[in-house]
Parts: C-alpha cells; sequence; structure tokens
C-alpha cells in the first residue's frame, strides 16, 4: 500500500492524526469516532512514509483484544514490525530480557490469583478469610500497589479509596502477603511493571537499550493509565516526546484500579507545543441515542472536559425506557423483544444486555434459556481454553501438515460454507468432530460447543485468501494473547466488560438507584464514574437502545425501587411518549410495558407460586400434568416446523416449545387472549396470530381435558 493511500477515507480529524508524525500528540476521541482507526492509519502512514521505523515502534492497550485490533489493522494496511501489546505483555517482555541482568535466580513464577495468599495473610493477622472480603482484599492491596504503596506508607497516607479494613489492618495484611509472596518465590501481575520501573530507574544502561529499542511510542485509552503506568511510560520515553495518547475522560471507568484521567487532561500541560485533535463524528450510533449520550454525560460534573458526540449516521428509532414490577417481569420482556428481533432477521451476536454487576445476569440468562435464545458471556471461560476449541485447533493444525506434506487436507467429510476455500477446509476438519452449518436447536452445552465451532469457521471466512498453515499461525497469535473471535449468540456482559464493544441492538437492564448508581458510590467523584459508566453502556448501541428497571427484585416483593437518577438527565430530550414513560417510572404511576399483576404467577393446577421461567411461560408447575392434546401439539409443532423452514431460521425463533404448550393448554380464543401468552409479542401477534387462530378454529372440538 502507498503512503497516500492510507489517508484516503479519513475524515479531517481522524486525517489530522494521521499526519501528526512529530512531537507529542494528545487524541481526544469520543465513542464510536473512530479512534483505532485514526491511530493505526497514523502509525501505518509514519511507516510508510519513512518518518518512522516499524521495528522501533511500540503501541500499548489495556485488553487482549484491542491489542489484537490493533495488529489485525496496521497487518491490513501493509504494516510489519510494529509491536502492539498490553501494558502488561510489553512489561513481561521486557522483563524477562533484562532477568539475567538482574537477578541470577530463575525467572519468578507469575501468580494466577492472589486469593490463596491473600486468605492466608488475613489468617496470619486473625482475620477471618471469607470469600467476598479476599476478593475485596486483594483488589486493595493492587490499587495500594500501582499507587506506589506499601505496607508502611499505605498506614500513614489519606487515601480516598473505600477500603475493606482499615488502612492499618489492610497495611498489616499487605506486609503479610509480601511476605508470603517471598517464602514462596512468587511475583504478581503488578510485580511485573513495578519491578520494571524499578530495573529502568536504577539501571541506566537498561533504560538506554529499551529508550534505543522504542522510539515512536502510541498509547491507546490513556484514560485508564495508573501511577505505575504512567511512570513506566515516562522511563520508556526518557526525554524525546514523540509518543500519541488517545483516550476520553468520559469513558473513565476504573478508577477503583488505580485509573486516572488526570495524566490525559494535563497532557497538554505537561508537553508543552503538543497537538490536539478532537475527534466528535460518531460512526457508532444513530443521532437519537448520541442525543441521549449527550444529555446525560453534560448533566454532571464530568461535562467540563466532555466531548460533544455528532452523529455522522441516518435517524434510528427513538432510545426506549420502560419499568416492570420485577427483575422476573423484566428479563422475560427483555427475552421477549429480543425473540422478535431474531424474528426480524437480526443476528444473536448483534444483540448485547448489559448489566451493572454479574449478579443481574441470573434472569435475564434463564429468561433467554427459556426462550431458546443462544448466549454468550463475557468474562467466563476463555475461547482458547475450551475443550473444544483445543481439539479444533490440534486437528487443523494437523491438516495443515499434512497438506505442507502434499497429503489431502481435507481430513473430514465436505461441507460446503461458501466459495472461500479456506473455511470450506477448516469445516471440513471440524465435520471430524460432528460440526454441520445447521444450527441446533437446544441449549446448554451442545449449543455452546457449536458456537464455538462456528466462531472457528467465521474466523477462517475473515481470513479470505488466506492458507490453512497462515490460520494456524494466525489462531497460534490469537492464543497467546486471548483474542477470542465472535460467537454467535446475544451477548450478556457487565457494562465493563462491554467497554470497548458495540452491537446494532443493546439492552441496559437495571436501571434504578442502588444499580446504576451503585448503593455505596456516595460520594460526588463515585457518582460521576456511575455517570461514566451508564454513558458508556448507552454508546454501545449501534441502532436500538432499550433502558429498563424493576420496581422490586422478586415477583410479589416490595416495590421499594426508584428509577436511576441519570434518568432526569435524558427524559428532557426523549419524545413525549418515552418521557412520560420515565415520568410514569419514577412513582407516578406505572410504565407503559409494566405488568399489572400483584404478587407471583400462580400455578392454574395446584396453585403453587411458579418459579421457573418455562413454568411461568406455560403456567403451571412442572410436576403437574398436562393439560393438553398431545395431537394439537404435534400440529403446532408441525406448523412452526413449515414457518421456520420458509424463513431459513431456527424453529425456537418463531416459538419455543413453552409458549406452544401454552396456546395448546390455554386455547386462546381471539388475538387479545394470544397476546396474554408469554413469548407472544405484539410482533409475533401481527405475524403469525391469524395463522393461530385459524389453527384454533379448525381443531378438533373435544381436547385433552375433556372440554367440548
Amino acid at each position: 500500500m502507498e503512503a497516500g493511500q492510507v489517508l484516503e477515507g479519513l475524515d479531517d480529524e481522524q486525517r489530522a492524526v494521521a499526519e501528526s508524525l512529530e512531537g507529542p500528540v494528545m487524541v481526544l476521541a469520543g465513542a464510536g469516532t473512530g479512534k483505532t482507526r485514526a491511530i493505526t492509519h497514523r502509525i501505518a502512514y509514519g511507516v510508510l512514509t519513512g518518518a518512522h521505523d516499524p521495528r522501533r515502534t511500540l503501541a500499548v492497550t489495556f485488553t487482549n483484544r484491542a491489542a489484537g485490533e490493533l495488529r489485525a489493522r496496521l497487518r491490513s494496511l501493509g504494516v510489519a514490525g510494529v509491536q502492539a501489546r498490553t501494558f502488561h505483555a510489553a512489561a513481561l517482555r521486557q522483563l524477562r530480557y533484562f532477568w539475567p541482568r538482574l537477578s541470577d535466580r530463575a525467572f519468578p513464577e507469575i501468580m494466577p490469583s492472589k486469593a490463596s495468599l491473600v486468605a492466608r495473610a488475613l489468617s496470619a493477622n486473625d482475620i477471618s478469610p471469607d470469600t467476598s472480603l479476599v476478593r475485596d482484599v486483594s483488589s486493595d492491596i493492587e490499587w495500594a500497589r500501582v499507587n506506589f504503596l506499601d505496607e508502611h506508607t499505605l498506614a500513614t497516607t489519606e487515601v480516598s479509596r473505600d477500603l475493606s479494613l482499615d488502612a492499618a489492618d489492610l497495611a498489616r495484611v499487605l506486609g503479610s502477603y509480601e511476605q508470603a509472596k517471598s517464602d514462596r518465590g512468587v511475583i504478581d501481575f503488578e510485580d511485573v511493571m513495578i519491578v520494571l520501573v524499578g530495573a529502568l530507574s536504577g539501571d541506566h544502561s537498561i533504560a538506554r537499550e529499551v529508550r534505543t529499542a522504542y522510539r515512536w511510542l502510541t498509547v491507546d485509552e490513556y484514560q485508564d493509565v495508573n501511577p505505575v503506568q504512567h511512570e513506566l511510560l515516562a522511563l520508556w520515553r526518557g526525554d524525546r516526546d514523540d509518543v500519541c495518547v488517545v483516550g476520553d475522560p468520559s469513558q473513565t471507568i476504573y478508577s477503583f484500579t488505580g485509573a486516572s484521567p488526570d495524566y490525559l487532561l494535563r497532557f497538554a500541560t505537561e508537553h508543552p507545543g503538543a497537538t490536539t485533535v478532537r475527534l466528535v463524528r460518531c460512526y457508532r450510533c444513530t443521532p437519537q441515542i448520541v442525543e441521549l449520550a449527550n444529555a446525560l454525560i453534560h448533566s454532571g460534573a464530568s461535562s467540563r472536559n466532555a466531548v460533544t458526540l455528532q452523529s455522522q449516521n441516518p435517524p434510528g428509532s427513538v432510545p426506549v425506557v420502560s419499568n416492570y414490577d420485577d427483575d422476573v417481569s423484566e428479563a422475560r420482556a427483555v427475552a421477549n423483544s429480543i425473540q422478535a428481533s431474531l424474528a426480524a432477521g437480526v443476528r444473536p451476536r448483534d444483540i448485547a444486555v448489559l448489566y451493572r454487576i454479574n449478579a443481574q445476569a441470573v434472569e435475564i440468562e434463564s429468561a433467554l434459556a427459556d426462550a431458546g435464545v443462544p448466549v454468550t458471556v463475557r468474562g467466563s471461560e476463555r475461547f482458547f481454553d475450551r475443550g473444544e476449541v483445543r481439539e479444533a485447533v490440534s486437528r487443523i493444525r494437523a491438516a495443515a501438515r499434512f497438506a505442507a506434506d502434499g497429503a489431502p487436507a481435507d481430513v473430514g467429510a465436505t461441507i460446503a460454507v461458501g466459495t472461500d476455500p479456506l473455511a470450506d477446509q477448516v469445516a471440513d476438519v471440524l465435520s471430524a468432530m460432528g460440526w454441520s452449518p445447521e444450527q441446533p436447536t437446544t441449549t446448554g452445552a451442545v449449543r455452546e460447543r457449536w458456537e464455538s465451532l462456528a466462531a472457528l469457521v467465521e474466523l477462517a471466512r475473515e481470513m479470505h485468501g488466506a492458507t490453512l498453515a497462515e490460520f494456524v499461525d494466525h489462531l497460534d497469535e490469537r492464543s497467546a494473547t486471548q483474542f477470542a473471535p465472535v460467537a454467535d449468540g446475544v451477548t450478556l456482559a457487565s457494562i465493563h466488560a462491554a467497554k470497548g464493544l458495540e452491537w446494532p441492538i443493546v439492552h441496559i437492564i437495571g436501571c434504578s438507584d442502588g444499580l446504576i448508581p451503585l448503593q455505596h458510590a456516595e460520594g460526588p467523584e463515585q457518582v460521576e464514574e456511575e455517570r461514566r459508566l451508564l454513558y458508556v453502556a448507552m454508546t454501545r448501541a449501534e441502532r436500538e437502545l432499550h433502558m429498563s428497571w424493576a420496581l422490586a427484585r422478586q415477583p410479589g416483593g416490595r416495590a421499594t425501587r426508584r428509577p436511576s437518577r441519570f434518568l432526569d438527565s435524558i427524559a428532557s430530550v426523549a419524545t413525549p411518549t418515552d418521557r412520560s414513560a420515565v415520568e410514569r417510572g419514577s412513582g407516578r404511576g406505572r410504565g407503559k410495558r409494566a405488568r399489572g399483576r400483584k404478587g407471583p404467577a400462580q400455578c392454574r393446577s395446584c396453585g403453587k407460586a411458579l418459579v421457573t421461567p418455562a413454568e411461568r411461560t406455560i403456567g403451571r408447575c412442572r410436576t403437574c400434568p398436562a393439560t393438553f392434546d398431545e395431537s394439537f401439539f404435534e400440529d403446532l409443532k408441525a406448523w412452526r416446523l413449515q414457518q421456520a423452514t420458509e424463513r431459513a431460521v431456527p424453529a425456537y425463533v418463531v416459538f419455543t416449545d413453552a409458549t406452544l404448550i401454552a396456546i395448546a393448554e390455554q386455547l386462546p380464543g381471539d388475538r387479545d387472549a394470544l397476546s396474554t401468552i408469554p413469548g407472544i409479542g405484539p410482533a409475533k401477534l401481527e405475524q403469525y396470530g391469524d395463522a393461530l387462530l385459524a389453527m384454533l378454529d379448525a381443531r378438533t372440538p373435544i381436547d385433552a381435558g375433556g372440554r367440548e
């Protein structure tokens, strides 16, 4: 690729970033404004013009996925040799290299988790090490260490953080923890950067060698830098100013780890004459979503440094705010909405449900499973650690070796997935594991296995034109950095885990005070961080944004919740319908989607409370006998299969078994009665209502219950 071609397709601000190749550069990039595009094109333009040496260029970011994305973008621009790594990976690589000059011992093992040693340290100080306290103290220790606090300074330093223990007690636990690490000859993740900072500060020859190796630095997500990382960057840079930082103070959501946007906001002061570029054109979100996000972020103390986004997309649907009686009703409504989206042709991978804390995932995961909707949970088992993925990669590697030796690479039955030879080869290999392009209609482990293998086929399709051997190398690189491909399931994620991602449709659940913001967010700074969290969640949405909250946690529970105080700031820019929904949710009535039911649903046979989503859909306990005509139920299933075949979608997308059972048992006589059955929303009522009522009218007059 020619240097001039790199600039093609960039907007004016992105081009300004790409052409700023000398001196300090600060990029204030709002959500969805193409910051990764801007900085990768800057690196590529610098390399292709000869202004930068790729072998002496280092780009650092915070997640393996972001680092993988940087490498993929640079590769597509024809730039090789640039190192794009996470902070930790870059520091670990340097520390391993210089370790023989720092110690005569073997490089220590890095602990995968602090939990066991923190528990021992608590016990050593006569503190009961229950699981939650171990987790909280581990977080406190991480925060203290990245702020250069040790057992001696922690007890005497005034801190703004709410510690899980008294500062003096935490200092003693920290001392015991450090001693336990020393006794076992291990280090933790914070040690990697802290020890490297010490090496660069204390040995000028090591510092000179690093600065010779890295001449040009790029730092992504600079608002998330903590004190240790900031010091490490300063030591990498030395007295040079060839550094480009990019970030958004409105997306600072990791203050609890020691991150601070102050380094980004002070950059121009620390680097006089720095080039500053503001990226404000949002290519991700519709104008309606952007207007809502701007209203939210500019209504708080964060507005002083906020980027005002300008959507570049056509108008879309108005974001919806809804409230429900309880979390169960909320989850069921979200699942129904997602089913309607899938029925309209939206891919599961294009939908996400976001929440503030992981505990909120229980009800929505259950509701989606009952609806037969495939899900993928971010933050669960790592993709390349899954058994089926390890087996698949081994089989693909073997096939690549056979192909290199001149033997056929298609070791399985031929499965055509397209015109791409690589994708066909990978599908052939995976067919030996029982994989096929047809999606399973079941959920659970079978579905998860299929999704893992399908993600590998899709990844092969994205590498159009590559060889099987090149695909294996790409998988090895992704595995080393845990840069997982995207599975075809609805994403469930905490807002923190969703940072840096985007989906066409986003549902944000639990938008009530106590969750957003969290109950313990009491000070102004903590509340502002919660505001930024909601801003990040809202700007993950490209086309549709749905926000909801519930009055109570469980069916029949006390309706003590109130809508998030942040909803007040977006009511002024909502349409009258949605604004009234917000106002009704604040205690002046019911939201337009709220249910009128008071208390848990009851089994129509025995009268007991219904517990699971499937029971609530059917309307009876699992242990109570079925009351439907099995032949009519089979007719409904045959009709569903016909509809699914005609629309080329899985059967569950039309209706789940639970919904069909409810139809067969309740025998609704009109559209209003049909609409009361869970799983039949407005879209499905419009699409299938007449056909279902015709089948109900034509059924055999006597059903299994003996009614005429």
